[in-house]
């Protein structure tokens, strides 16, 4: 499967058994899981055991996703509460002394993780929309965004457009790119742009 395949068709051909779809989902969001697993200084087995864990919970609740465009939610939510449970779990076990433990103060910063779940719903809905692009458009957008940056000359010698008309395409192409219907549904329309500058 192609890597701008939306989540939608991942979910609902995972769930009928396409071993590549699941692999694709594992692939795409296993960053995110450390991420968030990172967040809680777990020693690297606990670690192992969360990230287990959490798609052990995936394949048991795949056929539950109501909106598989939430599918990163879901993973950095029940990466987070698999997390926490395996610390209660540990804790209720350890003696601490309040006063001269640094047990309390190492307690997960929860907006970090919000916004690395933000970030990744962000690029998630990005990689959604461009899946929505003709090939032509989608391909000049990625390299106008390449890292290591790819110069106007290269990306005409690669395209077959003009320099000169790079410019004005990539302008046509993020106003089609912003008419797609992820991103459509993503950000603010008009009149809620109108609403807050009033």
């Amino acid at each position: 499967m192609s890597d701008v395949v939306t989540n939608t068709e991942l979910v609902n051909a995972a769930a009928k058994g396409d071993q590549g779809a699941w692999d694709l989902i594992v692939k795409r969001y296993l960053p995110l899981v450390y991420s968030v697993i990172g967040k809680f200084g777990l020693s690297r087995s606990d670690a192992q055991d969360v990230n287990q864990t959490v798609w052990l919970r995936l394949v048991e609740h795949l056929d539950d996703i109501r909106d598989p465009r939430a599918l990163p939610g879901w993973i950095g939510v029940t990466t987070r509460n698999e997390a926490l449970r395996l610390l209660r779990s540990r804790r209720r076990t350890v003696q601490v002394d309040p006063m001269s433990s640094q047990v309390f103060d190492d307690q997960p910063q929860s907006p970090s993780i919000d916004e690395d779940l933000l970030r990744s719903e962000r690029r998630q809905v990005l990689r959604e929309a461009l899946a929505e692009l003709p090939q032509k458009q989608r391909e000049l957008l990625l390299l106008l965004v390449a890292d290591p940056p790819v110069s106007y000359s290269e990306i005409s010698k690669r395209l077959g457009i003009p320099v000169g008309s790079i410019g004005p395409t990539r302008a046509r192409y993020l106003e089609r790119l912003r008419a797609t219907s992820i991103l459509k549904a993503f950000l603010p329309s008009d009149a809620d742009k109108n609403q807050v500058g009033a």
